[in-house]
């Protein structure tokens, strides 16, 4: 049986945390979190996201609060650093933040920058980093992503190249035509058929996320049908979200590739105390949030009563399996 909306809504947190720098179009991030029986939740669907798409989110929420985790076959996981669209001089800054990473994942293709600011910004990673791969959140055309990746490996490899563009048929069309590995993330988690960009072949890495996938029961059914490495990514979670992709990928019975769960290290404050990784490492541990942090952060009454709107509206489309 589902848990109950007015449980969940008894339940809810709307906290609005403050980032160090613009990612995604945003400097503050807002999501609600639950704390449920079983641990806590996380609800982060971005603002523009349509109610059917944002149950999804819900749904990994109630995962997370409502039922254990699963059995961890590992106790830390290595992370990668995340470096957003910022000029190449800020990259050594960005990357103080993730001491002991060995692979770092550049934004790339931001509106209003070039691909020589790309360049610039990957080979300033390049220079301090061993493994470096992009992502370009689908914004190239198939033409645009088979130059950026001659450009953007003219200096070093990539190891990988992170949805380059918006459509499996043009992921296919850019994996034949390059030598960079492709990984695909979007045609993943916003498809009707998750499992389709494999069938498609349009793919060499698959990066699974905990919230648009519906949970880690989800995430986890998914990736015992795919025949490629996966990569555990966050939605820019707070450390509780962190915490359950943490969990998701301790839960893998193989893991090849770093994940990125470390993007926590992108918020000026957050709910609970940051974890500093250990030789590029994050331990597998849950987020409690701190309740004066909790009380600190907390969003202004009418943003949160549009999140508890926005709740109340997912609700009926979360398909609850026991």
């Amino acid at each position: 049986m589902s848990p109950a909306l007015a449980d969940v809504l008894d339940r809810l947190h709307v906290v609005a945390l403050p980032m160090r720098v613009r990612f995604r179009g945003i400097t503050t991030r807002e999501l609600a979190l639950l704390d449920g029986p079983a641990g806590w939740g996380e609800f982060g669907a971005f603002t523009e996201y349509d109610h059917p798409e944002a149950a999804h989110w819900l749904a990994a929420a109630l995962d997370s609060a409502y039922r254990p985790a699963p059995p961890a076959r590992r106790d830390r996981i290595a992370i990668n650093a995340t470096v957003p669209a910022v000029p190449a001089a800020q990259v050594p800054e960005m990357l103080a933040r993730f001491p002991g990473a060995g692979t770092a994942k550049v934004k790339v293709a931001e509106p209003g920058q070039t691909l020589a600011d790309d360049v610039a910004r990957v080979d300033a990673v390049r220079a301090l980093i061993p493994a470096v791969r992009v992502d370009a959140n689908g914004a190239w055309t198939v033409a645009q992503a088979v130059e950026a990746a001659a450009a953007l490996t003219a200096s070093g490899p990539l190891e990988y190249l992170e949805q380059p563009c918006g459509s499996i048929e043009e992921l296919a069309e850019v994996r034949r035509r390059v030598d960079v590995p492709i990984a695909a993330d979007e045609s993943i988690r916003k498809a009707g058929d998750p499992l389709a960009v494999v069938r498609a072949g349009a793919a060499d890495i698959a990066v699974l996320k905990v919230a648009p996938l519906g949970g880690i029961s989800a995430l986890l059914k998914i990736a015992a049908q795919i025949d490629i490495p996966v990569v555990i990514s966050s939605a820019l979670d707070s450390a509780v979200g962190i915490g359950i992709g943490l969990a998701a990928a301790a839960a893998l019975p193989q893991l090849h590739h770093a994940c990125g769960l470390g993007t926590g290290r992108l918020f000026a404050e957050d709910v609970a105390e940051p974890v500093t990784p250990v030789d590029g490492y994050l331990p597998v541990a849950p987020a409690t949030p701190d309740p004066a942090r909790l009380q600190a952060l907390t969003a202004e009454p009418r943003r949160r009563q549009w999140w508890i709107d926005r709740v109340r509206a997912c609700y009926p489309m979360v398909s609850w399996v026991p």
